[in-house]
């Protein structure tokens, strides 16, 4: 199958042609016809299957040539990088079709955002806070939206969202088609699905965890030697881009200034970072400006930059559903992709997770002089834990062993 079963108009399918795309991926084959025909989808996929023009081209083929004022699109995404992302594939998917797309995030000032919008838009692609802000001062109406997209669901609620998200959908009208998008479905997001969509079609592509085409290893270490490994990796192996996740901001910083000091091209992501810098560190990144970006979890969904070829968790994260995400950013569109995670003593409950998760063992190495001995794989749950039966003689045996020992005179 290709892109042209579809039925696309010309300009999305010369738009298509232009951005490289031949074979659509599982998600895309299963997802456009259901969306095309205006029903509502509960999709569920990994991160690195082609989730956003799943969603995206067959809302620019429902999509008429004259820009309204008030949108007809609602996109929900959980960070500024993602809105941005989707209002950029919308403008070069259907620039052609005279599509407007305007985003809306937080960490800059309103002023941009209220003149596109008194501009017309047919699209738009928001956080929920930015948006809420809009609603309260009368600068957007969202009550004609048609198609309302809420993507990223499961990190949305993992980062507080669920409140505003629910605020939000208030305001939208009662008719309308919704597609509801998530990598995981735990009870809080299965319960968010039920309330928003009706008769919904549910669609999966490949297994709710870490994309086959990434490699994994595990580096045991201590903590003071994470900088040392670090470096000793990045000297001896061949790589495009490398994603380095750290857990806080601060070491984010410090790590981002100490390869700097070694003469890598790095640059850092981090919340505490204008919008402005924080895209052009993205940008530098995607460019090839710097081999190596530093960021904390803020990035691990915002980014889609198919050159990565590595992910190096310097931290390991909270949980394995981080895991997932953060490993997600390498062996994107069936290209190979390595994630090394350094690890430490407490990490080990958490491997066992996300071994669980993967289905097997995750390899682990170590460098020469680099060595961490107390290291010991997760222990099994108590309830996969061989239970040891003490024996009990029986009352025959033991009259037997007391005869014995007195003839004995014991």
């Amino acid at each position: 199958m290709n892109f042209e079963h579809f039925g696309f108009k010309m300009p999305i399918r010369a738009a298509i042609k232009a951005a490289g795309y031949s074979t659509p991926t599982p998600i895309q084959r299963q997802a456009i016809p259901i969306i095309l025909e205006g029903r509502d989808i509960l999709g569920l996929a990994p991160t690195g299957t082609g989730k956003t023009a799943a969603f995206v081209l067959p809302i620019l083929q429902r999509l008429s040539h004259a820009t309204h004022k008030e949108p007809r699109v609602l996109i929900l995404e959980p960070t500024r990088e993602l809105a941005e992302q989707v209002h950029q594939t919308v403008c070069r998917l259907g620039g052609n079709n005279r599509i407007r797309s305007v985003s809306i995030y937080g960490g800059v000032k309103m002023h941009g955002q209220l003149a596109a919008l008194r501009q017309g838009a047919d699209v738009v692609a928001a956080c929920p806070g930015r948006l809420l802000d809009h609603i309260q001062n009368g600068s957007i109406d969202i009550s004609s939206v048609e198609t309302f997209v809420l993507d990223e669901a499961d990190r949305m609620c993992d980062m507080g969202f669920l409140p505003d998200i629910k605020r939000i959908l208030a305001y939208l009208p009662e008719q309308r088609q919704t597609l509801f998008f998530s990598a995981t479905m735990p009870g809080d997001i299965r319960r968010l699905s039920n309330s928003m969509l009706k008769n919904p079609i549910n669609v999966q592509s490949g297994r709710i965890m870490p994309v086959e085409t990434v490699a994994h290893t595990l580096y045991p270490i201590s903590e003071g030697l994470k900088i040392k490994l670090l470096l000793a990796l990045l000297e001896k192996t061949p790589y495009g881009r490398v994603l380095v996740f750290t857990r806080t901001k601060h070491r984010t910083c410090r790590l981002a200034t100490s390869l700097k000091k070694e003469g890598y091209r790095v640059s850092s992501l981090q919340g505490d970072m204008t919008q402005n810098h924080r895209q052009a560190s993205i940008d530098g990144f995607r460019t090839g400006k710097y081999d190596i970006l530093v960021a904390t979890d803020i990035a691990a969904r915002g980014i889609d930059i198919l050159e990565i070829t590595h992910v190096i968790n310097y931290d390991m994260p909270d949980t394995a559903d981080a895991y997932t995400h953060r490993i997600g950013r390498t062996g994107r569109a069936k290209r190979r992709g390595e994630a090394y995670t350094f690890i430490v003593r407490k990490d080990e409950s958490l491997i066992f997770q996300v071994e669980k998760a993967l289905g097997k063992r995750i390899e682990r190495r170590q460098l020469p002089g680099l060595e961490a001995p107390y290291f010991q794989p997760a222990a099994l749950p108590l309830k996969a834990q061989p239970m040891r039966r003490r024996f009990r003689p029986s009352m025959a045996s033991r009259k037997r062993r007391m005869r014995a020992q007195s003839r004995v005179g014991i």
